[in-house]
């Protein structure tokens, strides 16, 4: 089976967004979209949702937009595109041969928590050496090979049962989860011909698993 070398690792620098998440107690999850370089500089573009109390969450978003190295900045609740130049950054090594395994974590501290992956060893351990390099506080947490659907897969349905599976996907397709609910547990207990104790132990435990997965970097 295809497999692919992993490399987890945790690092602290001085970042126009970790210092922010440590001033304002705010954490972040990104997605990095592109890196280039212009005139010595590292230019990267991401999108980033927030976490924290929304006083929080404010105000680190009005101090960021008058950092130096914003370029852009656009923000809709707690999600925000970025364009950034900086002169020290982990994605100046990436590499189209990498792949972000997970989004990038930002914590309360400032601490930036990566997991990249490639089918070429050597891709990762060059990204790892380089970001290891160029800042001082970093921490090599993982490198292993792993099988390809321990990478994916479990990301979108970890662990889940069949019946917690049909009842989050039920949940999903018939409005469940919309702001204005068209139904409720009831009559998807109902659809699902089971009892209403039952449903509800199916769906709770689907997002006991799916939401720490989707917001947490801890597992």
């Amino acid at each position: 089976m295809f497999a692919m070398w992993i490399a987890k690792i945790k690092y602290k620098h001085d970042c126009i967004l970790g210092n922010r998440c440590k001033k304002f107690k705010v954490t972040l999850q990104s997605l990095v979209f592109s890196v280039f370089k212009d005139k010595g500089k590292v230019i990267s573009s991401s999108l980033s949702y927030m976490a924290g109390k929304e006083k929080n969450l404010n105000a680190f978003i009005n101090d960021l937009k008058k950092d130096k190295n914003v370029s852009k900045l656009e923000r809709k609740g707690r999600i925000f595109f970025l364009l950034e130049k900086a002169e020290i950054k982990a994605v100046k090594f990436y590499t189209p041969k990498l792949i972000f395994i997970k989004p990038v974590l930002m914590d309360e501290e400032g601490y930036e928590t990566w997991e990249t992956g490639s089918w070429k060893k050597e891709e990762v351990a060059r990204f790892v050496n380089g970001v290891k390099k160029d800042i001082k506080q970093f921490k090599l947490l993982k490198f292993h090979q792993v099988k390809l659907d321990e990478i994916f897969f479990p990301r979108l349905m970890p662990n889940l049962t069949e019946k917690q599976k049909e009842a989050m996907e039920l949940a999903i397709n018939e409005g469940y989860y919309k702001r204005q609910k068209s139904i409720d547990l009831r009559k998807l207990a109902k659809l699902m011909k089971v009892s209403l104790a039952t449903y509800h132990q199916h769906l709770r435990a689907a997002e006991g698993k799916l939401i720490p997965s989707l917001l947490s970097y801890s597992k």
